[in-house]
């Protein structure tokens, strides 16, 4: 598999893991954070919001180390915007993906089918639901393989191919904006509770943040900054 073999690192569960240990929320409520589309109450009370911040924030510190392969989701809705990354979208048969799942979890072939449906429909409610988009829409990605004919060490190798591209390569420029993106995410995690609609730009140690709040949430903010900064 591309990880270990070229000398990237892999990730996958482990921002779920982190992020519940750091912030003290279970692993299940992040995992429907990034999947699930919010409920009306949900969009009432900005829970996931919340929830996906805290999932971005491990993400894009793993990001800033470079040679990193991520295989989860929302990973790319996170780092827009950055050259070296390289956006890669693997597709499947769904016959192929019913047997696969039928065999993994014992289920009867109608009962897989509806799964793989609603977990579907489920990722392409939350990508419209966050950000307005489509994700199954492929020119989010820069690469796309189905895997068919190709086997997935094809796949590997094709991946593998195209990050060695010198337009993937991380540039002073692109790790700067990575870097920035860490920051800001790391920012939002601890204003998110008292201003869960505030938005954060970093530019290096410069950091922008965009609230309506009340005069006790803005001390508290402050507070919150400075505390942030001496991390």
């Amino acid at each position: 598999m591309l990880g270990h073999q070229h000398g990237y690192s892999t990730l996958s569960r482990e921002v779920i893991l982190e992020a519940s240990k750091e912030f003290q929320i279970s692993q299940a409520r992040l995992d429907k954070a990034i999947h699930d589309a919010p409920t009306i109450f949900q969009r009432f009370t900005n829970e996931k919001q919340k929830y996906i911040a805290y999932v971005a924030a491990e993400i894009l510190d793993h990001f800033k180390n470079d040679n990193v392969v991520y295989h989860g989701l929302a990973g790319h809705f996170f780092a827009k915007n950055v050259s070296h990354l390289l956006k890669v979208r693997i597709l499947a048969n769904m016959d192929d993906r019913i047997a696969y799942l039928m065999e993994k979890e014992n289920l009867s072939r109608d009962n897989a089918a509806d799964y793989l449906k609603k977990d579907d429909q489920d990722r392409k409610s939350w990508s419209l639901q966050f950000y307005g988009v489509d994700t199954t829409d492929l020119a989010l990605y820069d690469l796309a393989i189905h895997i068919n004919k190709l086997t997935v060490d094809n796949a590997v190798d094709l991946i593998y191919a195209a990050v060695e591209q010198p337009q993937f390569k991380a540039t002073p420029e692109s790790q700067q904006r990575i870097e920035n993106l860490a920051l800001a995410a790391r920012v939002k995690t601890t204003l998110i509770n008292d201003c869960p609609s505030c938005e954060v730009v970093a530019e290096g140690n410069s950091v922008e943040i965009t609230a309506r709040v009340s005069s006790y949430t803005g001390t508290t903010i402050d507070e919150d900054i400075k505390i942030q900064f001496k991390h």
